[in-house]
């Protein structure tokens, strides 16, 4: 659907977002916060005499109806195994997903926590249990219309939209098209190396800004960017440090996932692959969402020249941590 405003947002005002929420039969108190999200707009609103709830208006035309659907669906699996994670609210008639002035939205309870350091290997284990759990609930389907992370839409798509829309400075175009075409030829060697590795439903994005911690340990709170994938993504963006200190780290993750799920360690040798990968989208991402008036204002230096030369200089040191050796996890030595 077209709005007719510059940007989609400029039409979701404080009304129609508080229209929205009571449009579900629930009755604002007038007092709302605009939470930490840049892809879509979330907002936590204030209910008479009852808790606050989250709300989540949907970025236009990112997502089909189909999509989002199965987001929530997923997310509701993951619940029915007990598996703690923020589901949305379903109306009487057990629909999860709304429309309201040209938005789709869904509205949650609101989760308490606080994002996880993940320093202790307790905390480490017990976040590998939960993992491992979704995981094998994500391995007993696929989805129908969410994506799969590939090589093809993560790279090729991203690297040749960026080269396209005059983004990169004109003087480090050529060093920026030659270094992705090394890239990506030493990802699909680490792809190769990695054999014939499964994809399963994902959560796509784990880090540690989507986890909230409690007493009863973690929960998540955003499966917005779910799709199909390899297990090894939602692992490798909790890993940082030296490689002593990763390997320390993956160990204890593992430990606990394997308690609740089989991990190929072939897809050892695609983190630094994966990594690249999204360093790439990432910065289409931002290139994409440049119109939305959020971005220029929250990510000034994207369009700076530092930046690019920062970006391209992280790429080089890609290059090179794809032709290391890949952590190691117990007696799995690739």
């Amino acid at each position: 659907m077209t709005l007719s405003h510059e940007h989609p947002y400029d039409a979701l005002t404080p009304d129609v977002m508080l229209d929205a929420v009571e449009s579900l039969g629930l009755f604002c108190d007038g007092s709302f916060l605009a939470l930490n999200s840049y892809e879509n707009r979330v907002y936590q609103v204030g209910i008479e005499d009852d808790q606050p709830i989250v709300a989540k208006f949907y970025r236009p035309e990112r997502w089909s109806v189909e999509a989002i659907q199965e987001e929530h669906d997923f997310s509701l699996a993951l619940k029915e195994h007990e598996i703690p994670v923020v589901t949305p609210i379903a109306n009487t008639a057990g629909e999860t997903l709304a429309e309201h002035a040209g938005f789709y939205f869904a509205v949650f309870p609101r989760q308490g926590g606080h994002w996880p350091e993940l320093n202790h290997p307790d905390e480490r284990l017990q976040f590998g249990r939960l993992m491992g759990r979704i995981h094998a609930v994500g391995a007993t389907r696929d989805f129908s219309h969410r994506p799969t992370l590939s090589i093809e839409n993560f790279g090729y798509e991203s690297r040749d939209w960026l080269l396209e829309q005059g983004f990169i400075p004109t003087e480090l175009l050529p060093a920026y098209e030659s270094l992705t075409d090394d890239l990506l030829t030493l990802i699909k060697d680490c792809y190769a190396r990695a054999g014939a590795t499964s994809v399963i439903r994902l959560h796509g994005d784990c880090h540690a800004g989507n986890i909230l911690w409690t007493n009863d340990g973690p929960h998540f709170v955003d499966l917005d960017d779910c799709r199909m994938g390899p297990a090894i993504q939602d692992i490798w963006m909790l890993l940082s440090g030296e490689r002593e200190d990763m390997t320390i780290q993956l160990e204890d993750y593992l430990e606990g996932y394997t308690e609740f799920h089989d991990f190929n360690a072939a897809e050892l040798n695609l983190i630094e692959a994966l990594r690249t990968l999204r360093l790439m989208h990432y910065t289409a991402w931002l290139g994409r969402r440049w119109h939305d008036p959020a971005f220029p204002k929250n990510f000034p230096w994207f369009n700076e020249q530092r930046y690019w030369e920062e970006h391209i200089l992280a790429l080089r040191e890609q290059a090179a941590a794809m032709t290391e050796l890949p952590l190691q996890w117990g007696q799995f030595g690739l």
